[in-house]
């Protein structure tokens, strides 16, 4: 096995994607052929890979963006996820390695389009190049793609990295013309059961942040748990 090479550096102070009127450093770790137990260590710890780079919040005075995982062993099916269960009996999925296609260049652009419309995202044009490093480079033998189908039409991609006690849900983006079966919502339930299936206890969201409209459904799937602290300074990371 390969040593994994890792170079650590932080951002200057930026405008915060989540609050505004708040500044924002991030601290990034490069890591070239990451172990799958360095992974698992790092998402335990609150860090977020997208590609070959993981990164963190790292901001003077502000403590905002918490880190939440749902309990995968003890989520409970209500009825309304019934009925979206319900609305997705002919949606079909599939788990393969992430990879690079013009159906997901597409679905991207569109997705992210139709986002800068309704939620006000900064929009910016993606090549295969930065798809690439962003979402397919840096997997592993545990980054997938949970792919999803409807009537045969590639409708949702959600990017998922395996851990050694759970699954981190890295990013997700569907068909807005898909809107109606609720596709964010179902990938996470459908990450719940293959949790369970593989004897996997947690479900990593990344970060919540109380006061961003983006980010507060994650609240609701219960129960769950907080990162507390700064995971860095100890052994074993508190989650409560």
């Amino acid at each position: 096995m390969k040593e994994p090479h890792i170079v650590e550096f932080s951002t200057l102070p930026h405008e915060c994607s989540y609050l505004d009127s708040k500044i924002c450093t991030m601290h990034y770790k490069y890591i070239l052929d990451c172990p799958f137990l360095l992974n698992s260590a790092l998402v335990e710890r609150g860090w977020r890979r997208f590609g070959l780079y993981f990164s963190r919040p790292n901001c003077s005075g502000c403590k905002e963006c918490v880190n939440l995982r749902i309990d995968a062993q003890k989520f409970k099916f209500s009825r309304s996820v019934k009925r979206i269960f319900k609305k997705n009996q002919n949606t079909k999925i599939a788990i393969c390695e992430p990879s690079l296609t013009l159906k997901h260049l597409e679905l991207y652009e569109k997705y992210h389009k139709f986002m800068s419309v309704k939620k006000g995202w900064k929009y910016y044009e993606l090549t295969p190049k930065s798809y690439f490093e962003l979402h397919v480079a840096g997997c592993g033998k545990f980054g997938k793609e949970v792919l999803y189908f409807y009537d045969d039409k590639m409708v949702a991609v959600d990017l998922i990295d395996f851990t050694d006690n759970g699954i981190s849900s890295i990013y997700f983006f569907y068909d807005p013309d898909f809107a109606g079966l609720s596709l964010g919502k179902y990938s996470i339930y459908q990450q719940i059961l293959l949790a369970r299936s593989q004897g996997l206890s947690w479900i990593y969201l990344g970060y919540y942040v109380d006061g961003c409209p983006s980010l507060a459904y994650k609240a609701d799937f219960k129960p769950h748990q907080l990162l507390q602290g700064n995971p860095e300074a100890v052994d074993t990371p508190v989650w409560l």
